[in-house]
């Protein structure tokens, strides 16, 4: 079960808890079926972090693509250099064209990165900002739940002020 449906989960329990009279709000849960819940979301947690690190494992083959195709247009671009280097019109020309098409490859490698790169940190951003909200959540609910467990004798009622 993913976390988001583990979190609604629980967050269904709680508000589902029967309110306990004199209270102030606390309610009565199962602190079986809770504990059971965050157990559940702990064994979740794990899949969602290794699927951030496939993310960045993504982002490094990506990387590594764009350099052999980078390579690739670069030595291209070297053979033809050496292979119009015949007359002296020619080696000119083919000094430029090849100088060119090696700064174009290099500007396509190097944009080529910086896509990548904007693309793997938004993807962490995401993944960031998803597991910050559950961490979160599950923060919140455990103090939830520890303060419906507190005895009787900490619950302090509150008697209704009046109008004098």
């Amino acid at each position: 079960m993913k976390v988001e449906d583990l979190l609604l989960e629980l967050r269904e329990t709680v508000e589902d808890a029967k309110v306990l009279p004199l209270t102030g709000g606390k309610c009565l849960v199962d602190v079986d079926s809770l504990k059971e819940l965050l157990d559940d979301i702990e064994d979740a947690l794990p899949q969602e972090v290794r699927q951030a690190k496939a993310i960045v494992a993504d982002r490094q083959k990506i990387i590594s693509d764009a350099k052999v195709e980078a390579e690739s247009i670069i030595r291209t671009a070297e053979d033809k250099k050496k292979s119009l280097v015949t007359q002296n019109e020619i080696v000119r020309q083919a000094q430029a064209e090849a100088n060119e098409i090696i700064t174009d490859a290099k500007l396509k490698s190097r944009d080529m990165r910086k896509a990548v790169n904007d693309y793997v940190d938004e993807m962490l951003r995401q993944a960031d900002e998803m597991l910050t909200s559950q961490v979160n959540e599950i923060k919140k609910t455990r103090q939830n739940i520890k303060a419906s467990q507190r005895p009787a004798a900490q619950v302090k009622v509150q008697k209704p002020e009046t109008n004098e």
